[in-house]
């Protein structure tokens, strides 16, 4: 099992406004996936107040970055940046695997 080790995180709203901007982007059933091809490799992940309260969120965000550790030694070097959608909440793990393979594979990232 790999790791976000090899990633560095981005952190500032202005790295994210920056790359929500300059990057590709698919919609998915359960996310939105942001890719930018560049030299480095840096991850981000957010879920807005419109997933719900401050448990969901994490929730969110740590199955989006369960699903991204299992693809990340596939991936192309660049910014990735996965925004949450309210349905990742009820759907299960594989459909957010699923997902998020699927929108990586559009963006020509995998």
């Amino acid at each position: 099992m790999s790791s976000l080790k090899n990633f560095q995180t981005l952190r500032s709203g202005k790295e994210f406004s920056y790359f929500y901007n300059k990057s590709a982007k698919k919609h998915v059933t359960t996310a939105i996936a942001f890719y930018k091809e560049g030299s480095g490799r840096r991850v981000g992940f957010t879920a807005s107040k419109k997933v719900g309260n401050a448990v969901a969120r994490n929730f969110a965000k740590r199955r989006m970055r369960a699903a991204f550790i299992n693809l990340n030694d596939k991936l192309k070097e660049g910014t990735y940046i996965f925004v949450a959608k309210k349905e990742i909440l009820t759907a299960d793990f594989r459909r957010v695997e699923q997902d998020m393979r699927y929108a990586l594979k559009k963006l020509k990232a995998l």
